[in-house]
């Protein structure tokens, strides 16, 4: 073997090397989390999810966060089930771009919440999804920037209007909607200006919007942490889901494990990132700029960020609240809600 042979070798041996201890990824840790007090949130087709997951697991979930979407169900054309497979999908997703994001539908009545929350109820009553009676007592925050271009005030307003034809109280929807922030998640120090609406989406408005949604969902919290003082554990997400051309899963998720929780006891919160928010495309900026973490170090939380893929049929990472992974992306069996039950399963079991 030639000397200069030996040395390629060598390199790609220590570029191996490198790049496993830069993502060490195992199993979800299991750490006896109370599973049936979860709260969501997310945003944009993170949102969708949030409020997706929400519907089908109402019995466990207590609470989610809206941050820049729409009602539950917004998407789904009422002409997708007359046909099947893709042409489905792209009804639907038409119908998510000038229904559910731009606003213009609007004199069609699209978003209309009051047959979306009739739909709701039905799909409940079919067992696609649980009682929607279990959604009355929860809380619910919601948000939409003054400069969201992205997602419609109007369309996150609709949400609102769907909790309440639902029957969930006005004293437990928390809405807000004067901060002047672009399509992002706000933060109190991180990220780009307020109005700003590009990658990683994570803008600084002076707001700390993790707390404010946290003490909405859970009630009176503590102060973060000055920084993070758990772990942030890498995660083999393949064995929650199916091939990740049909699941839309990413092969590695994260979750936050505060030091107070590794003895069980403590409550999830499931955060979803949005289109273009994946680590795949920006890195952990979602995962770690957010302010979830130090929130978790302080208040005995849980923190699970599962991840989507970019694929052929979802070229922006979203989360499927159009039907890309199949007509039964609205229910309990659809992939990536299944996928993220099974992670709040395993996070449940005792902890070794």
């Amino acid at each position: 073997m030639s000397s200069r042979h030996s040395t390629v070798l060598a390199l790609l041996a220590a570029a191996s090397l490198a790049g496993c201890s830069a993502e060490d990824v195992g199993q979800l840790p299991a750490v006896g989390a109370t599973i049936n007090e979860t709260t969501v949130s997310g945003i944009s087709s993170g949102a969708y999810m949030a409020g997706q997951f929400q519907m089908a697991h109402a019995k466990i979930v207590t609470g989610a966060a809206i941050i820049a979407g729409g009602p539950y169900g917004c998407a789904e054309s009422a002409f997708s089930g007359m046909v099947i497979g893709p042409f489905a999908t792209m009804l639907n997703a038409s119908k998510a771009i000038s229904g559910c994001m731009q606003n213009s539908m609007a004199a069609w009545g699209v978003p209309n919440a009051a047959l979306l929350a009739d739909k709701a109820i039905a799909r409940a009553a079919d067992g696609k999804i649980d009682a929607t009676a279990d959604v009355l007592t929860d809380r619910v925050y919601l948000f939409s920037g003054t400069n969201d271009r992205t997602v419609a005030p109007a369309i996150v307003a609709s949400a609102v209007e769907f909790y309440r034809r639902l029957g969930v109280p006005d004293a437990n929807i928390r809405f807000v909607s004067d901060m002047p922030a672009g399509h992002a998640f706000v933060t109190e120090t991180e990220g780009a200006s307020c109005s700003t609406s590009d990658q990683p989406y994570i803008v600084d408005c002076d707001y700390d919007q993790a707390r404010d949604l946290l003490t909405h969902l859970l009630g009176t919290i503590a102060a973060p942490s000055k920084t993070a003082q758990g772990r942030y554990v890498s995660f083999d997400q393949r064995p929650f889901g199916e091939d990740r051309n049909r699941s839309g899963l990413a092969d590695t998720g994260v979750v936050y494990v505060p030091d107070a929780c590794r003895g069980g006891g403590c409550r999830v919160h499931v955060a979803f990132h949005g289109c273009a928010q994946n680590r795949e495309t920006v890195g952990d900026a979602f995962v770690e700029q957010t302010g979830f973490a130090r929130l978790a170090d302080t208040n005995r939380l849980v923190v699970l960020f599962p991840q989507t893929v970019v694929t052929g049929n979802n070229p922006q990472g979203c989360w499927d609240w159009w039907g890309y992974t199949g007509s039964d992306f609205l229910t309990r069996e659809a992939p990536q809600v299944r996928a993220v039950a099974a992670m709040l399963e395993r996070l449940g079991q005792k902890a070794n």
